[in-house]
């Protein structure tokens, strides 16, 4: 493991707050031993909420009574990540209109808080990347409590004791690369990242703009050492907005190696083959989901979680993993929470530490500068999805991305 140039140690010890970070330190932030018990979170009461009994068709039939829409706020990159998942839920529910906007977790986050602020709020059911925000929304008491059927067969790190938030998928980022056009051997782990043969030939999503990304970053500042992320800094890397860039250059051929992006340990035929190397760190985490109290339709938001945490729909993740501890999984995969290097417990420590994080981004931008370009997501503004009769639940006019006011 390498050791930090006395150099490297006091510029990390100058961004990153009193001690100076070596390889295998972790930061303060991610020193707490449990994620059920965050900053901002009241006190437990789940044995007053009973879990779900209802069938998928009950709830159904009273989200038709209820008038058969439902709002998602959705945490993503491009306004299409979620298409399958509405086109599943309106095969198998087409009386109830789902409408799902896609963002930023960053941005839709402070954007249900102005609307909160200003009594506009607009969507049911939230689920984010901001681990941080729903602990906070519980205890300004936005979030109701509720435990879909199976919510006791999700990983008890996984939800919140009290039913007032729930993970519905696992996500995992890592790297990988295309065996078409790779040539020679791979890079087996994130160490050979910083072979010189690989400069100009790797793609990454900018660790100074997503959270998650810039998480994985610090695993690999942690493990790696500052000399090392120097010498990333040299590769070239081809820097984008979005954690969908990466795979999508590779998949193009545009360059042979991906870095910080999401992926799948099981087979397939597709040439990208995405790595997680033993004793290596990658980051995982369960993106958690949470009906809002004032929801307007807090019956079709009822049947979108059950729906979601069902095992049948478990079973069809597209990597393999399951927030649930009673699914199999394909591939010989095991449970998320059983790889100590994907970090699943550490991730939400770090995102409970705004200051920690800030220091992390500021540091990273000063090794490979600040991030350029507008969003993946574009720009929607303060309302995306609110209904009226002009936007006809559209969630984004079509080749625009201003606001729906």
């Amino acid at each position: 493991m390498n050791m930090l140039s006395r150099r490297k140690a006091l510029l990390a010890g100058a961004a990153l707050g009193a001690a100076p970070l070596g390889a295998g330190t972790l930061p303060a932030a991610t020193a707490a031993a449990s994620t059920n018990h965050e900053p901002g979170a009241s006190p437990r009461h789940g044995d007053r909420v009973p879990e779900e009994t209802r069938t998928l068709d009950e709830l159904y039939q009273a989200a038709k009574a209820e008038g058969g829409k439902l709002v998602v706020y959705a945490g993503g990159d491009i306004p299409a990540q979620q298409a399958g998942t509405v086109a599943a839920f309106q095969q198998s529910f087409p009386d109830v209109a789902l409408t799902m906007v896609v963002d930023y977790s960053k941005f839709h986050d402070v954007r249900v808080d102005n609307q909160f602020a200003t009594g506009t709020l607009v969507p049911d059911v939230i689920h984010l990347q901001t681990l941080q925000d729903f602990p906070r929304w519980k205890a300004e008491v936005r979030l109701l409590a509720y435990k879909p059927a199976g919510f006791s067969k999700v990983y008890d790190h996984f939800k919140d004791p009290d039913g007032t938030w729930v993970a519905i998928n696992v996500v995992a980022f890592s790297f990988m690369y295309d065996t078409r056009t790779i040539g020679g051997t791979p890079p087996r782990t994130p160490r050979d990242l910083v072979d010189p043969r690989w400069t100009g030939k790797i793609a990454s999503s900018y660790p100074n703009d997503d959270d998650a990304v810039l998480y994985l970053y610090s695993l690999y500042a942690q493990t790696y050492g500052w000399d090392w992320i120097a010498e990333l800094a040299q590769q070239q890397l081809r820097f984008a907005r979005g954690t969908n860039t990466p795979r999508e250059a590779v998949s193009a051929g545009v360059v042979p190696i991906g870095l910080a992006a999401s992926g799948t340990l099981v087979p397939s035929a597709s040439p990208v083959k995405w790595l997680v190397a033993d004793g290596h760190p990658f980051m995982s985490w369960s993106q958690r989901a949470a009906i809002f109290k004032d929801a307007a339709h807090p019956a079709a938001a009822k049947l979108y979680l059950n729906w979601q945490l069902s095992s049948a729909r478990q079973q069809t993740s597209s990597n393999g993993w399951s927030v649930r501890t009673d699914v199999s999984m394909p591939g010989g995969l095991r449970p998320i929470w059983t790889y100590p290097n994907a970090h699943v417990d550490g991730f939400p420590q770090f995102m409970a530490d705004r200051a920690g994080a800030e220091r992390w981004r500021q540091t990273f931008s000063l090794y490979f500068g600040e991030v350029v370009g507008a969003p993946s997501s574009g720009w929607l503004g303060l309302h995306p999805g609110r209904y009226s009769a002009r936007t006809q639940w559209n969630p984004r006019p079509e080749g625009r991305g201003d606001r729906l006011d």
